[in-house]
C-alpha cells in the first residue's frame, strides 16, 4: 500500500537497511544515504567499528528478520552461518555453568556476512537505492515539517545532492545529529539517559576445530561483580572462532598476543583460554572502546516536526556486551511497519511510543546489569536491587535445572518479558535450586 513518493534513510547499516525494507512497502522511491563507500564483497567497514567484534542475533531478532526477509537464515547458512539450538551454548555466570536446555534457536554469523546479505536483499528491491560516500549535513525544513536532507560527498568534500522526501528516518547510530537538528530548528531535544561503564574489547579470530569445546558452538562468560572481566567465543562462518575479551570500568584487555592470552587465562571460567592457547590465530587482537549506553526519550516529546523519525541506535544505543542492538532494531522495524499501516495521523508519536515499548525491557536488563557495579552512576531503586539479587539466585538454580536455564534464556533472547522469571512456577524452581547450593 503506497502512501508517499519518496522516503530518505540516513545510514546504511543494519538499522537503516531494515527501515528501508519497511519503507519500500509504502513509498515509490526509498533512498539510503550512507557515509561509507560500501564494499562489494563480505568485509568489515570503517563506519561499523564494532563490526569486527562478537555480535549476537538474539532469537527474537532472528524471527523479526525472517518476517522481513523470508528465507534469510537459510541464505546465511548456505554461506557458512550456523543455524543451531541453544543446547550447544556454554554459559558461565555468577560462579557456575548453566545446565543445558533446548528449544531456542540461534543463528551465528559475522556482522559483515549478516549485513552484506541484508543489504543484498534490500538493494534488490526495485524502489530502493543506496547513495554511498554521501554524508547528510542537515535537514531541509519547511515551517514545521521536514521535507528532505542536504548532503555532501565525503571523498571530495564538495556539495552533494539535496534529496526531497516526505519522510526522513535517521538511522545513523549513536552519533545521531537529530537532537542538534531539532534544537537548531526550534524544537525541543529529547532527554538523554546515559549509563557509563567504560567498556573495552579486544577481539581475535582463530581456526575452529571439531574437537574445540567438544563440538559446542559458543562460550559466554559475562562479567559479574566484583570481577570486571568477561569473554565471548562464538563460532562463525568458514570454521572460525570469533573471540572477544572485554573488561568494564577501564579494565581493558591488551592487544598484544601475549597479553591477550594472559587476559583470557584470568577469566572466571577456563574454557576460552583452554581452547585458544593452542589454536591457530587468524588475526591480530583488535581493540574497541565503548563509553556506555545512551537512550533518547523521543516518546516523551510533545512537539515533533512532521516527516522525521529516529531509529535504531539513534534512539537507544545499548552496552554491546548484552547483544541486544540488532535484535531491537529488527523489532523496531516491525513496529514501524505496523505504524505505517495504520496511516499518517499522529504517525511520529505512535512510532516513538511503539519503539519505546520495544526498547523498555532490554534497556531495563542492560541498565540493571551495569548498575550491579557500585561505581557506575545511575538511578538505583529497591526494585532494581531486588531484581539483581534475584537474578543471582536464578543463575545458581540454573546450574542444576534446565527449566530455569530455559526461562532465563527466553528473557535474554527477548522471547519473554523479565517478569516471567517471577512466575510462581519458575520462582519455586529457583527457590528449590538454591537450597543447599554453594553461593
Amino acid at each position: 500500500m503506497l502512501q508517499g513518493t519518496r522516503a530518505a534513510v540516513i545510514g546504511g547499516s543494519i538499522a537503516g537497511l531494515l527501515a528501508a525494507r519497511v519503507l519500500s512497502e509504502h513509498y515509490s522511491d526509498v533512498v539510503i544515504c550512507e557515509r561509507d563507500r560500501l564494499p562489494v564483497d563480505i568485509t568489515d567497514r570503517k563506519g561499523v567499528p564494532q563490526g569486527r567484534h562478537a555480535h549476537a542475533l538474539l532469537s527474537a531478532g532472528r524471527r523479526a528478520l525472517e518476517a522481513l526477509f523470508p528465507g534469510l537464515a537459510d541464505e546465511l547458512a548456505a554461506q557458512g552461518a550456523l543455524k543451531v539450538d541453544i543446547e550447544g551454548l556454554r554459559w558461565f555466570d555468577n560462579g557456575g555453568y548453566h545446565a543445558r536446555c533446548t528449544g531456542i534457536e540461534a543463528l551465528l554469523a559475522s556482522r559483515a556476512l549478516l549485513e552484506t546479505q541484508v543489504r543484498k536483499r534490500v538493494t534488490a528491491l526495485p524502489n530502493v537505492r543506496v547513495v554511498d560516500g554521501c554524508d547528510v549535513d542537515s535537514l531541509i525544513m519547511d515551517s514545521s515539517r521536514v521535507i528532505g536532507v542536504r548532503t555532501h560527498r565525503v571523498s571530495s568534500g564538495g556539495s552533494g545532492e539535496d534529496f526531497e522526501a516526505e519522510l526522513v528516518i535517521d538511522a545513523s547510530g549513536r552519533g545521531s545529529q537529530t537532537p542538534a537538528w531539532l534544537d537548531a530548528s526550534g524544537f525541543q531535544k529529547p532527554v538523554e539517559e546515559s549509563i557509563r561503564v567504560a567498556l573495552g574489547y579486544s577481539t581475535r579470530l582463530f581456526r575452529r576445530r571439531p574437537e574445540h569445546l567438544d563440538g559446542d558452538f559458543a562460550m559466554i562468560i559475562p562479567s559479574a561483580p566484583p570481577g570486571r572481566r568477561g569473554g565471548a567465543m562464538l563460532a562463525i562462518e568458514h570454521d572460525r572462532w570469533m573471540v572477544t575479551l572485554f573488561g568494564v570500568l577501564g579494565d581493558h584487555p591488551p592487544i598484544d598476543a601475549a597479553g591477550y592470552l594472559e587476559f583470557a587465562r584470568t577469566l572466571p571460567a577456563p574454557d576460552v583460554y583452554e581452547t585458544i592457547k593452542n589454536a591457530e590465530p587468524l588475526s591480530d587482537p583488535l581493540p574497541f572502546k565503548y563509553p556506555g549506553s545512551t537512550r533518547r526519550r523521543y516518546e516523551r516529546l510533545t512537539l515533533l516536526p512532521d516527516g522525521l523519525l529516529a531509529f535504531g541506535d539513534s534512539i537507544c544505543s545499548f552496552n554491546p556486551i548484552y547483544g541486544q542492538g540488532m535484535s531491537v532494531a529488527a523489532r523496531q522495524a516491525l513496529a514501524l511497519r505496523d505504524c505505517l499501516s495504520e496511516g499518517s495521523d499522529g504517525f511520529a508519536k505512535r512510532f516513538f511510543t511503539a519503539a519505546a515499548k520495544v526498547i523498555d525491557n532490554p534497556w531495563t536488563m542492560a541498565v540493571g546489569g551495569d548498575l550491579r557495579y557500585p561505581s557506575v552512576a545511575g538511578p538505583r531503586t529497591q526494585m532494581g536491587e531486588f531484581i539483581n539479587w534475584y537474578l543471582g539466585k536464578v543463575h545458581i538454580a540454573a546450574r542444576r535445572d534446565p527449566a530455569v536455564t530455559f526461562a532465563f534464556h527466553s528473557v535474554a533472547n527477548l522471547l519473554a518479558d523479565p517478569p516471567s522469571l517471577l512466575n510462581p512456577r519458575v520462582a519455586l524452581r529457583v527457590a528449590r535450586g538454591n537450597i543447599g547450593a554453594r553461593q
